[in-house]
């Protein structure tokens, strides 16, 4: 099945996914740093990222509403993918050309428009994902799905910051902007099956838009499940923007902090992947995310102990490594967790919803996180945060204790 062209295409697609969303992420935070910002505006800068959590508002228009011309000839998916790719070659070689410390409101713009493009695009990809494949060879087209979203968050991580020493950020930007035209031609080498698009509005909105939610919400304790996602990755998420801050200020260079991610890091997030599946095969998704949510809280220790012995690469590597294995496990856990939420008859704005719910907390509480740094200093600041995972854990608990799966140790397990 690996040899199916269709199937070759989607670690492309999920190279292509993960490149601007690590662009404004964590590379952001390299570039805002290396430009002489605070770490109180650099934080602040999370909140560009906020389309991601309210992507489930427009999934079901993009779903089903036609493309003027493009639509007609290259149909609903891929005229809607293409239309994006273009805007985020566009948004993100502006970007780069703004001047963050003399004009924050541009660069923060531009940065806005690039979430607003990424998220739309993750929509149209997790459809593409779908429709191009039978019910059997989905778990094929998610896993090589995911493998290219590693290798994106490599280029556009650890090969940025590589580059960034080397040609400038500048260049950098420029360079993965333009690649997204392999995305291009990608989608145009793929021929889903085609949506049908309701030309009743009333219909289109009951069907579209009220029917996955309304189906969510048959779901028992479904807002115990609600606060269980916002919270489950917070441990992890309010850390997300500010460590880049604490490499700059501990004098790391950049290639030294890409080297350990590239080398270490890379191999922590494939091997707690593979783990994370391995566990809920074998313990379930309850147990396995027990687990993970505890070593999620665990890993962001050694960050109070780089925070303390300053420029050590063996704290560095300790740090990231620990993180991006426990990051690996809790995701995949996590992901099938959501996964097994969702009915197959609104799997798109179902996931679109659940994805966005995880990437509230995100951007929100990320924001603030460079005045707790400010008010605890780096050690206290981690200390803290790692507490963070006993809400999600506890939620979890109350979930599993008041609603038992009915014998099964998952929901999907259930269903199936």
């Amino acid at each position: 099945m690996y040899r199916n062209p269709k199937m070759v295409a989607m670690p492309v697609l999920g190279m292509f996914s993960a490149l601007p969303f690590v662009l404004i992420f964590s590379t952001l935070s390299f570039w805002l740093a290396d430009c002489g910002v605070s770490v109180k505006a650099i934080a602040a800068f999370s909140l560009v990222r906020l389309p991601y959590s309210f992507k489930f508002l427009w999934a079901p228009y993009i779903d089903r509403t036609p493309l003027p011309f493009l639509t007609k000839r290259l149909g609903q998916r891929r005229s809607w993918a293409v239309f994006f790719q273009f805007c985020l070659i566009f948004c993100l070689t502006a970007l780069i050309h703004t001047d963050p410390a003399a004009n924050p409101a541009a660069t923060g713009a531009f940065a806005v428009a690039v979430a607003f493009f990424s998220a739309s695009q993750d929509i149209v990809f997790d459809a593409l994902r779908i429709e191009c494949f039978e019910k059997e060879d989905q778990a094929a087209a998610a896993a090589s799905y995911i493998f290219g979203y590693r290798i994106g968050m490599l280029a556009a991580g650890a090969g940025a910051l590589f580059l960034s020493d080397v040609i400038g950020w500048t260049r950098v930007y420029e360079t993965l902007a333009v690649s997204g035209i392999l995305g291009i031609v990608t989608v145009l080498a793929l021929h889903p099956s085609e949506t049908v698009v309701p030309k009743d509005g009333k219909n289109f909105f009951r069907d579209a838009v009220v029917a996955p939610i309304r189906d969510f919400l048959k779901n028992p304790g479904w807002m115990l499940i609600v606060l269980f996602i916002v919270t489950y990755k917070l441990c992890e998420t309010t850390i997300g923007t500010v460590t880049p801050k604490l490499y700059k200020e501990l004098g790391f260079t950049n290639a030294e902090i890409a080297s350990v991610v590239k080398v270490w890091g890379l191999i922590a997030t494939i091997g707690g992947g593979f783990l994370g599946g391995a566990l809920v095969v074998r313990f379930g998704l309850f147990k396995s995310l027990i687990i993970c949510g505890i070593l999620q809280g665990l890993s962001n220790l050694p960050f109070a102990g780089l925070s303390l012995n300053g420029n050590s690469m063996i704290w560095l590597s300790l740090s990231i490594v620990s993180d991006n294995m426990a990051s690996g496990m809790a995701t995949t856990a996590f992901v099938a967790y959501m996964s097994s939420l969702c009915n197959t008859a609104y799997t798109a704005t179902q996931y679109a919803l659940l994805s966005s719910l995880t990437a509230l907390p995100r951007d929100l509480l990320s924001s603030g996180s460079g005045w707790l740094v400010v008010a605890m200093g780096w050690p206290s600041f981690f200390v803290f945060t790692a507490f963070l995972s006993l809400p999600g854990l506890l939620l979890l608990y109350l979930l599993n204790r008041r609603f038992p799966p009915n014998g099964h140790d998952s929901p999907s397990e259930e269903k199936q």
